[in-house]
């Protein structure tokens, strides 16, 4: 399995259809998690920083949906939405994902959150339908935005904590 560090951030590739994403916080896992279901932090971190999150939307609900539209500074949006499948505070996240200009390229994101000595260990497993679909979202730039957002994340939660 290939794995290339970026910043803090570990990007390995398991499997045809996986990519896996790693970071560890200096927070506990009960914050890392509150820092991704909730709207008002999410907001904070999510994407590149030149990106604002227009709108940012969660029902943190088995069957609730989620919506996410970055705007560029040139005005172009980029929206990304999702159902939660799994929902298990503060251990593990399932969700769909969709980039909403390629609707077909559905894919499943599994996130786990290990705590051990007050620091959380965050692992994102994102399952593609194909290899094409895989390699895609990887061209598309999405290591360096998803590193980029680790590290937003990060200095979020020393203003959590």
């Amino acid at each position: 399995m290939a794995e290339k560090k970026t910043g803090g951030m570990t990007l390995a590739l398991p499997s045809d259809r996986e990519i896996v994403l790693t970071r560890a916080f200096e927070a506990p896992r009960r914050l890392v998690f509150d820092a991704f279901t909730k709207a008002h932090h999410v907001a904070r971190w999510w994407g590149p920083r030149y990106l604002t999150l227009a709108i940012c939307e969660i029902d943190l609900r088995v069957g609730g949906a989620y919506r996410f539209v970055q705007r560029a500074p040139d005005g172009d949006e980029f929206a990304f939405s999702g159902v939660y499948r799994e929902i298990v505070p503060p251990e593990r996240l399932v969700y769909t994902f969709v980039f909403e200009a390629m609707p077909d390229h559905e894919a499943l994101i599994t996130i786990t959150f290990a705590e051990k000595d007050g620091k959380t260990t965050m692992t994102e497993t994102i399952l593609h339908k194909s290899i094409e679909d895989r390699d895609g979202h990887i061209q598309s730039g999405m290591e360096a935005g998803a590193a980029e957002s680790m590290d937003r994340l990060d200095e979020l939660l020393q203003t959590m904590a």
